[in-house]
């Protein structure tokens, strides 16, 4: 079966840690066949930590690269193609052999380039203290250029043709430079040169691809940013250019005649809530901040600082709401607990006239007003959290009280960042039974490492 790995908050819980563990598969068990990348693009930050202490924050390659296992950019990934080739060159340095050779892309997917990248951090310098929390890398630039101008959208497969590319990378940096004035990103001929060894390194793959490798083995789609950021269930305007649920696997799937319900929907959270850059987190402490370091995360040029909250319950569950539900949940940090006595679950809200919130309301129709999202946002950013609970320090009973707030076992629980502080979990349900390898143990580990 395959598995679908989404994060639940605002990013940055865990996906890339999850999937790694996903991909290390005992002996015995079926060997994952690929991770397919299925939204966003560069902007992606999946810290994976392997037990010799080699670090590496994967972006456009899968999780699992550190275990082997090979990565398909599909036609829903943003491809940027100069970040993979650093990404690349720092796998290598680690000790991966020829990145790049594990790595397909759809022809069809869309390329970020320097001209993207220029534009994004132009618009976001001008919007000055009103800065939406960008990553800069041009990853909303790339989506908003293609619904405006999709025949001249740069996309992989033009990678291969200097004549198409050289038309398409003029356009997009003029009508970029009349919009927004000189851009200070290298000439067209510089882009052609880097696009073309690209297009020369990986192997580029039509729309006849994908079925067959989900034909061939268990394939772990591996989402990017948080349902909490995503562009129409997301709390506007401090979201992505990208669909943040479950629905770009689903639709991967669909095309590749997969029947509903062929990938088991695993939702990722921490045991605190974290975000990136501005926007609502009701649950927000600064002593979290303070007291729980992110040895991965940090301040950001272009995003802003990293917040950390207690866990907030109504702001998950309106997430698994708008995925239209999960088969069981990844808990990351569970270490957490122990090393901070007063972190809690926030159960609800008071907004600013007073009223109680205990559910955050989701769009009784089909998602896309940006005015109701404001609305919703507004409301958020003046809310106070109600007084956090404490399951207490031991981890077993913060699985419990996670698994009541958002109706879903815990089928895997990770405490450290590397493969061997992840177990799995959820007992002998069904989702479990799909989800865990033969041989693999299923107990907490004898020690509670710092990290995911």
């Amino acid at each position: 079966m395959h598995t679908i790995v989404v994060d639940l908050g605002y990013g940055d819980a865990g996906k890339g840690t999850v999937v790694d563990r996903l991909c290390a598969r005992p002996p015995g068990a079926e060997p994952v066949t690929a991770v397919v990348r299925f939204n966003g693009g560069a902007q992606a930050a999946h810290n994976v930590v392997t037990a010799d202490g080699r670090h590496h924050t994967f972006a456009q390659f899968g999780s699992g690269t550190f275990s082997g296992v090979a990565t398909h950019l599909s036609r829903l990934m943003l491809v940027d193609p100069l970040a993979l080739a650093a990404e690349a060159r720092h796998l290598a340095g680690l000790g991966v052999p020829a990145p790049l050779a594990l790595l397909t892309v759809d022809r069809r997917a869309l390329l970020t380039t320097p001209y993207h990248a220029a534009a994004n951090q132009a618009r976001e310098r001008a919007r000055g203290t009103a800065r939406h929390g960008s990553c800069g890398m041009g990853i909303g630039e790339t989506a908003a250029y293609a619904l405006a101008h999709p025949a001249d959208a740069p996309t992989a497969g033009d990678a291969a043709s200097r004549t198409e590319l050289r038309r398409k990378l003029t356009l997009l940096r003029d009508r970029l430079t009349d919009e927004l004035g000189p851009l200070g990103a290298p000439p067209v001929d510089a882009c052609l040169d880097a696009f073309a060894a690209f297009a020369g390194q990986v192997t580029l793959v039509d729309e006849r691809y994908l079925p067959r490798l989900l034909r061939r083995g268990p394939v772990v789609f591996e989402g990017a940013q948080g349902v909490l950021l995503d562009e129409w269930y997301g709390f506007h305007p401090y979201t992505t250019w990208s669909t943040t649920t479950f629905e770009g696997a689903e639709t991967l799937l669909a095309e590749a005649d997969r029947p509903h319900g062929a990938a088991l929907r695993l939702g990722v959270v921490r045991t605190y809530t974290t975000r990136h850059g501005p926007g609502p987190l009701v649950t927000e402490d600064p002593a979290l901040t303070a007291s729980l370091p992110e040895p991965h995360n940090g301040h950001g040029r272009w995003q802003g600082a990293f917040r950390a909250g207690h866990f907030d319950a109504p702001a998950h569950r309106y997430a698994v709401e708008v995925c239209g539900g999960v088969d069981g949940l990844a808990v990351t940090h569970l270490d957490a607990p122990s090393r901070h006595s007063g972190l809690g679950i926030v159960r609800g809200y008071h907004t600013a006239d007073g009223g109680p919130m205990s559910r955050i309301p989701a769009a009784a129709d089909a998602p896309g007003d940006l005015d109701r999202q404001q609305r919703l946002t507004d409301v958020l950013l003046t809310a106070r959290p109600d007084a956090a609970q404490s399951p207490g320090r031991d981890p077993h009973t913060w699985t419990e009280a996670l698994t009541e707030a958002l109706s879903a076992p815990v089928l895997m629980e990770s405490y450290g960042p590397t493969t061997a502080d992840k177990v799995y979990g959820g007992g002998g349900s069904r989702a479990a039974a799909e989800l865990i390898p033969p041989g693999s143990r299923n107990r907490c580990p004898e020690t509670s490492p710092a990290g995911r």
